[in-house]
């Protein structure tokens, strides 16, 4: 608990924590606004919406205006910005203590660099939890008015729409455990978060470019499922509420994100555990 407290008070004695919390919480706002608009136009055309698409993405667009897919779509609204600033948190737990030369003492004063690390990822989580609560908070509201708006009875109370909300919680908290293992892989801190934005926005697009391209090349169905091992990717899939046409099940996407952050975790502390310091 000593080493909670401790983490706990690095984090509130900067500005870091609430300005990411702004930053979360005014793209959030964005997202949701986005959202609402972008299925607007699907449920008001949905036949001009699905014009010209291939028959699996009408499907699947046809299966997200269903009210539980609609539900959990809209009322994680936020999840890739809010992922993305609890990534950054835990960058900066770790890469802090080499930017300002205080990992010697830390260490000095906790042999034990495995509780160190135990006790940042548990501090991490707490702040994606509490992040998670709030957005939730504004967005359950939000969801219910503007699917009433649009003379949809909100899914709510399906237990669907239940899962794919804790598994949002779920992944805030799991984030934060692969943006610890990025900061002691990376240790300085303009690198670690370079690379870890441009890995999780342009990576994450390359990526299912890529994948498609080859799908469409090779004709090899199977190979569209590779673009799920992204750990954004897969967060968007765990909390999909409904499975839509093309897409693995909930379940891969959360097992898929474990595994990241128990690797990433896993590597942290092993690297942490061996590295000089100084």
């Amino acid at each position: 608990m000593r080493l909670i407290r401790s983490e706990f008070l690095k984090i509130r004695t900067t500005n870091v924590w609430w300005l990411f919390a702004l930053g979360a919480f005014g793209l959030l706002l964005l997202a949701f606004a986005i959202n609402a608009l972008n299925m607007h136009f699907v449920l008001d055309q949905p036949a001009e919406m699905a014009e010209g698409m291939d028959p699996e993405g009408a499907a699947a667009m046809s299966a997200l205006a269903e009210p539980v897919a609609l539900t959990s779509y809209m009322v994680t609204s936020g999840q890739y910005f809010g992922l993305m600033f609890v990534m950054l948190l835990g960058i900066i737990t770790v890469t802090n203590e080499y930017h300002h030369q205080t990992a010697t003492t830390t260490f000095l004063a906790t042999p034990q660099r495995t509780s160190v690390i135990l006790a940042k990822a548990a501090v991490g989580g707490v702040f994606g939890v509490v992040l998670w609560l709030v957005t939730t908070a504004v967005t359950v509201p939000a969801t219910a008015i503007f699917l009433n708006s649009e003379n949809i009875t909100p899914a709510l109370g399906d237990w669907e729409v239940i899962r794919a909300i804790l598994l949002n919680g779920l992944a805030y908290a799991l984030w934060a455990l692969i943006g610890i293992g990025i900061g002691v892989l990376i240790r300085s801190q303009i690198g670690a978060t370079i690379t870890a934005m441009v890995m999780y926005t342009v990576g994450t697009i390359a990526v299912s470019i890529i994948v498609n391209v080859l799908t469409n090349l090779l004709e090899w169905d199977w190979l569209a499922n590779v673009q799920w091992a992204m750990p954004s990717l897969a967060s968007n899939l765990m909390t999909s509420g409904a499975d839509l046409p093309g897409q693995p099940s909930y379940w891969v996407g959360a097992v898929v994100l474990i595994a990241w952050a128990l690797v990433t975790g896993l590597i942290g502390t092993l690297l942490t555990r061996t590295r000089d310091v100084s």
